[in-house]
């Protein structure tokens, strides 16, 4: 799941929610993928309006299953800003990282057909394959891949497809070579996308196709979602998409699709409540789709669910200490945790305007999964512990009121910090050389180069492979600039620091996000740019 940015709640949804003001239905039929279990007593439909006004999302899509039978398939809001067109059951979102739990099920396939192993090194199926250190290149498993313990630092190495990038899928693990580790291999937690394209190339090796047809022919087909595209391409030519949205000044905007396409395997599932209904029922059916059909061993099932690498528990604020688990995990392409007694297999999904949320509880054969057309985990969060709550019939919390507290409590302290920082820079002070000076390539061993030249009377600074990682320099304070990136939705303005050598010329250039809300992806601080030597 990544570390993703907080929408502000409007004061009008606040206020209705303490008021406790009654907030209109949009009613929604649902639809089955099986014959529907009765709708649950308590109204769904209130939860997900108030979420909406609320977080400020434009749309939501609720799938809710229970054993093995559709409970909901509906949508909520509007698939575009601006438009009409509602969202469905049928409306396709971008889920990003879900796409590691389709990644992690086509691998149990193979594992099942015997063309690997799950403790096989890569290299053994990929012989190209190389890490930093040439031990854990040579140890690492097709598991390791799957777990997030390879020694990688968080979103290490994501600024190779993140925004979209121009490198090709072979391109960025030829790549990974050069990526250095954070701590020692197998020696603790950290999420990472690159080992999950590494495993996308697996599966695409494998069945002599690519990683979408594969996962198409294997997975989708099969179980009957036909509603699901395994690329960004795909589900913009269909009728029945939700646009992106993000916040910029404030507000949530609509905002261009990010196509990724170099990324599959850790991302690039296009799909709906409907096909994902389908998707947690088989899993909770130990790998048995609703014709009966085996798609995936139950023994590997519960491999994907087993817990692999062990995860830190942090302490939460305390209006959310019920949230707090007992265990946290990361299994193969799930995460894994409690509450309430349940063990419960979850993961998340964030990518340039989308967010989503599948949840599983083995023992209670429930599942939910919410799909969103903005970029607000607290939204999620909240109706997922709510519908939690009245499944496992436990007392319910006000969670809408909770977690909307908490974020303007969040945004406060993050403006504050930054405004700390900003009043303690030394203002007065002048960079070292005179601005041309700073001007020329410089180049990372593994992003590759960026530019900064003048254009326009400004310093403008140009990542070569990544088009929408280009902004204007301002001076912040010393040989320290700031970039502003022209995407303003991003929310991944950074720091831009030069280190000089004895004799003033430029020794190297380092990066580091400003804002705590940023996505990890947007892995700045890892990269040390060197000026390139001129030919």
């Amino acid at each position: 799941m990544k570390i993703v940015r907080l929408f502000n709640a409007s004061a009008m949804a606040l206020a209705l929610v303490a008021l406790g003001a009654a907030v209109p239905v949009l009613a929604a039929p649902a639809t089955a993928a099986t014959k529907a279990a009765p709708v649950p007593a308590y109204n769904l439909d209130a939860d997900v309006n108030l979420a909406l006004k609320t977080f400020d999302v434009p749309g939501i899509a609720i799938a809710i299953v229970k054993d093995g039978k559709v409970v909901a398939t509906r949508g909520y809001g509007v698939r575009k800003l601006g438009e009409p067109a509602p969202v469905d059951g049928k409306t396709l979102f971008e889920v990003a990282s879900n796409s590691k739990g389709f990644t992690a099920a086509a691998l149990a396939m193979l594992v099942d057909e015997g063309k690997l192993k799950w403790d096989d090194p890569v290299t053994m199926h990929l012989p190209g394959f190389q890490m930093y250190d040439s031990y854990v290149t040579g140890v690492m498993t097709i598991r390791d891949l799957l777990t997030h313990r390879s020694g990688l630092g968080l979103g290490a190495g994501d600024l190779l497809w993140w925004p979209s990038t121009a490198f090709s899928t072979d391109e960025i693990i030829a790549r990974l070579r050069h990526v250095k580790p954070a701590t020692s291999f197998r020696n603790s937690y950290a999420y990472d996308n690159l080992l999950y394209i590494v495993a996308g190339k697996i599966i695409a090796e494998k069945d002599g196709k690519t990683w979408g047809q594969a996962i198409h022919d294997r997975i989708l087909a099969p179980l009957g979602m036909n509603g699901t595209k395994t690329s960004v391409a795909e589900m913009l030519a269909t009728d029945n998409h939700s646009a992106p949205h993000s916040l910029i000044d404030g507000k949530a905007a609509v905002v261009k699709p990010m196509p990724v396409p170099n990324a599959d395997g850790a991302v690039g599932i296009d799909t709906n409540a409907e096909d994902l209904a389908r998707w947690m029922i088989t899993l909770m059916n130990q790998g048995k789709g609703a014709d009966g059909k085996q798609l995936i061993s139950a023994r590997q099932v519960e491999e994907l669910w087993s817990q692999q690498t062990p995860m830190r528990i942090r302490e939460p604020k305390p209006a959310l200490a019920a949230t707090k688990p007992n265990f946290a995990a990361y299994g193969l392409g799930f995460s894994l945790r409690d509450y309430k007694g349940r063990k419960i297999a979850m993961h998340g999904g964030a990518l340039q305007g989308f967010y989503s949320t599948v949840l599983m509880v083995p023992e209670e054969k429930l599942g939910i999964a919410i799909l969103t057309n903005a970029e607000n985990s607290p939204a999620m969060a909240a109706l997922y512990w709510r519908i939690l709550d009245q499944y496992l019939k436990v007392p319910a919390s006000d969670w809408i009121k909770l977690y909307a507290d908490q974020q303007a409590a969040t945004r406060q302290e993050e403006l504050e910090r930054q405004a700390k920082a900003t009043t303690a820079r030394a203002a007065q002070s002048q960079p070292s050389l005179p601005l041309a000076a700073y001007d020329g390539e410089y180049e990372d061993a593994w992003y590759g180069v960026a530019t900064i030249g003048e254009e326009n009377g400004k310093r403008i600074m140009r990542f070569t492979r990544t088009p929408d990682l280009t902004g204007e320099l301002e001076h912040f304070q010393h040989d320290t600039f700031i970039v502003r990136w022209k995407e303003r939705n991003f929310n991944a303005d950074a720091y831009v620091t030069f280190s000089l050598n004895p004799d003033a010329s430029i020794d190297r250039m380092k990066m580091a996000p400003i804002s705590t809300e940023t996505d990890f992806s947007y892995d700045f601080q890892d990269l040390e740019f060197k000026p390139k030597a001129k030919k």
